[in-house]
C-alpha cells in the first residue's frame, strides 16, 4: 500500500490533537493515525492528514493493587513490556510480534493464542480520546462499559486515542517449548494440547506437510509428555521477553476467525486445498491460534471462542490468486476477517457478521458527524460511501 498525504503531523498533547481535528473538520479534510505500519489493509490511507502519536508514550500512572496502568497511546509494545516490568506488571498476552503501538493493537484486534486468553483489546478498561468534533472524552468500564466495548477494535473511527488504561497482571515467567510433529498427530491431539498449555498454537508448513507446535506455560507447572513430537530447544523468561519474537520477514497475510468448534474442520479443508492446488507456489506457513471470546462490538471474536487461521505469502511473490481461492473456505465456516489483514469483505457482508454493528455505526456517526476519520477506503469498508 502506497499513498501520499497532504501533510504529516505529530501533535505532542491531547489539546494539540484537538486543534488539528477541528481544523480538519472546518476544511472538510480527513485524518488517519499511523501506528507502526504493521497492518496490511488500508486503515491509515488518507489524502489529507496523516497523524502520529509518537509523542504520546510512556507510563502515566499505575496501581499495583488492581494491576492496572495508564500509558500513552503511541507506546510501542516492545517498550511497554519493559516499562511495565519495571513496576512489577505484565500484559496478559502478546501476539507474534511486539512492534505495534498499543493503540494500534487495540484498534485492530491484535491477539496472541491461548484457549482462555482474549484479544489484547479486551484488556482496555479506560481511554482518553479526541472525537471527530475535537472534544476530549474519558471513558472507563466503570462509567461507560458500552462505549469501552465500542472503542475496543474501533480502527480509529470513533476518535484518536491519546492514553489508554489496561487491565494487567503481576509480572510472570513462562517456559517456551517448541516441537516438530507430523500434521496428523497434531490434529489428533488438538484438544489436549490446547487444554494443557497456557498458550498454544501451531504453524503448518505446506511444502513438508509438517507442523511446529509452540507452547508456553508457567515454569512451576509440569511439562506434558508429547511422545509423538520432537522437542526443540526450550527457553524461559518473563512474559514480555518470551511470547513475541523479532521478525524481519515481509509478507502478505489473510486471516479469519472461525468459531472454535469449526477450527479443526476449517483447517483440514484449507490444508487439503493448498496441497492440491498451491503447494508449488506457496512455501509459507499457515498459522492456527486459539482466542477466547470477548464483547467488543467489532471484535472478530465477539461472543464466541474462536480459532484464527492465517495464510502468509512472501511479499515478493503473487498472493491474490492464492488468497482469493482460500478465502471462501474461511467464510464458509462462518469466519470473520482480521481488520488489519487483507480480505475482500465490506459493507453489508461485514454487518451480517457482527450483532452490535448498528450500535457501533450509530456511535461512530455521533462522535464524528462530519466524517473526519472516514476516508474513502474506510467508508467503502463500512458501506458508508
Amino acid at each position: 500500500m502506497r499513498f501520499t498525504p497532504r501533510s504529516q503531523v505529530w501533535p505532542a498533547t491531547a489539546d494539540a490533537v484537538c486543534v488539528y481535528v477541528r481544523d480538519a473538520a472546518a476544511r472538510s479534510r480527513k485524518i488517519r493515525v499511523a501506528g507502526s505500519g504493521h497492518s496490511s489493509s488500508p486503515l491509515v490511507e488518507t489524502p489529507d492528514i496523516l497523524m502520529s502519536t509518537r509523542d504520546h508514550r510512556g507510563l502515566i500512572d499505575y496501581d499495583l493493587t488492581t494491576s492496572r496502568a495508564t500509558v500513552g497511546a503511541g507506546t510501542v509494545l516492545q517498550d511497554l513490556g519493559q516499562i511495565l516490568h519495571g513496576v512489577g506488571l505484565g500484559m496478559q498476552n502478546l501476539g507474534d510480534v511486539d512492534t505495534q503501538t498499543i493503540a494500534g493493537v487495540i484498534s485492530t484486534g491484535t491477539h496472541g493464542s491461548g484457549r482462555k486468553l482474549q484479544n489484547i483489546s479486551a484488556t482496555l478498561i479506560g481511554v482518553r480520546m479526541v472525537t471527530g468534533t475535537g472534544e476530549i472524552v474519558d471513558w472507563s468500564t466503570e462509567n461507560e462499559p458500552d462505549l469501552i466495548n465500542a472503542a475496543r477494535v474501533s480502527m480509529g473511527l470513533l476518535g484518536i486515542f491519546t492514553a489508554v488504561t489496561l487491565q494487567l497482571q503481576p509480572a510472570y515467567r513462562l517456559r517456551r517449548r517448541e516441537y516438530s510433529v507430523r500434521t496428523d498427530d497434531c490434529l489428533a491431539h488438538l484438544d489436549e494440547l490446547a487444554d494443557a498449555h497456557r498458550n498454544f498454537d501451531f504453524y503448518w508448513y505446506p511444502r513438508r506437510d509438517e507442523v511446529k507446535l509452540r507452547t508456553l506455560h508457567p515454569p512451576e507447572d509440569p511439562v506434558p509428555d508429547l511422545p509423538y513430537a520432537r522437542c526443540l530447544p526450550e527457553q524461559e523468561g518473563y512474559g514480555h521477553e518470551i511470547i513475541a519474537r523479532e521478525r524481519q520477514l515481509k509478507f502478505d497475510e489473510l486471516e479469519y476467525f472461525v468459531p472454535a468448534e469449526a477450527g479443526p474442520a476449517c483447517f483440514r479443508e484449507v490444508r487439503r486445498r493448498i496441497l492440491e492446488h498451491h503447494r508449488k507456489q506457496v512455501a509459507w506457513r499457515v498459522l492456527y491460534r486459539l482466542i477466547a471470546k470477548d464483547e467488543g462490538f467489532l471484535s472478530p471474536v465477539h461472543g464466541r471462542d474462536s480459532v484464527a487461521i492465517s495464510l502468509h505469502q512472501n511479499a515478493t511473490l503473487p498472493y491474490q490468486e492464492y488468497f482469493d481461492d482460500l478465502e471462501p473456505i474461511l467464510r464458509a465456516h462462518d469466519g470473520r476477517p482480521h481488520w488489519g489483514k487483507k480480505h475482500s469483505l465490506h459493507g453489508t457482508a461485514l454487518a451480517a457478521l457482527y450483532p452490535r454493528w448498528n450500535d457501533f455505526m450509530t456511535l461512530r456517526r455521533r462522535l464524528d458527524p462530519q466524517g473526519v476519520f472516514l476516508t474513502a477506503p474506510m467508508a467503502r469498508l463500512l458501506g458508508e460511501e
